[in-house]
């Protein structure tokens, strides 16, 4: 399939690893420029110059989105090495696991900080040249816990369905724009971050690594964790021109973890 997203620019948040880089490597094999985005900037441009070595078109950027000035200013970057944004990828470390039971007000407000604040600061600075051009891809990627909230994850559960909020609210009020705003939400797929929750879970409960693997996989109707590079082609159609009928959407790439519809 075309995606005829071929010479579009994307700005990529946190695509040094994980995830996110799954997608950054996803939308340049689709002939998108890439801005890959990250707080490591030197991390950052060893990806762009690979992807420049494979015959892509990628940038490296330092990117501090805590503040909306820093997310101003890695837009600004990206819009002058590689033309205005067109794709918006939003994306960022999750925050620390916790129980809900034992959530303090400062956990409350990291939720917001972490995981609504620096997208909405993004979407501010890239948005209006969607709306002015009548094309635009805003794709979130967020978690599982937006349909099912995970077990110890309290911040992110809250943090991540506030987000999913805004951004279905903003669907409906950029269609006519033709800009769709669409959330990727991730089960268990092979990253460092899977492998921190893992580890987590494993001390908490006395076990090894390898026994909360096990039973993870249990859950999972596809018996395995999911690849990067899975999450990433999700990603780059929903992204693409032919999905330009999907709007206000949180699709799940889970190998079937959520068993509601």
């Amino acid at each position: 399939m075309d995606l005829g997203i071929s010479g579009k620019t994307a700005f990529v948040a946190a695509s040094t690893g994980g995830l996110g880089l799954a997608i950054a490597r996803a939308l340049a094999a689709e002939g998108v420029r890439v801005a890959v985005t990250g707080r490591r900037p030197d991390r950052a441009k060893e990806i762009a110059a690979e992807l420049e070595a494979a015959g892509h078109t990628a940038i490296g950027i330092e990117a501090d989105l805590g503040t909306p000035e820093g997310a101003a200013a890695a837009v600004e970057r990206c819009t002058e090495a590689l033309g205005p944004v067109d794709i918006l990828v939003l994306n960022g470390p999750g925050p620390k696991p916790g129980a809900a039971a034992t959530l303090t007000s400062d956990d409350i407000a990291a939720a917001f900080d972490v995981l609504v604040k620096p997208q909405h600061a993004l979407v501010a600075q890239a948005l209006p040249g969607m709306r002015e051009r009548r094309w635009g891809r805003i794709l979130a990627v967020g978690s599982s816990g937006v349909v099912a909230p995970l077990p110890n994850l309290a911040v992110s559960n809250t943090g991540r369905a506030a987000l999913a909020g805004y951004l279905k609210t903003l669907a409906a009020e950029v269609a006519l724009d033709a800009v769709t705003v669409n959330m990727l939400l991730p089960g268990r797929i092979a990253t460092d971050r899977v492998a921190e929750l893992d580890q987590a879970a494993a001390k908490r409960r006395g076990t090894t690594v390898e026994e909360i693997q096990l039973e993870s996989r249990k859950t999972i109707p596809a018996r395995r964790y999911g690849e990067p590079g899975e999450f990433g082609a999700a990603a780059a159609f929903l992204c693409s021109a032919p999905a330009s009928y999907i709007t206000g959407v949180a699709l799940r790439c889970d190998g079937g973890l959520i068993r509601s519809l």
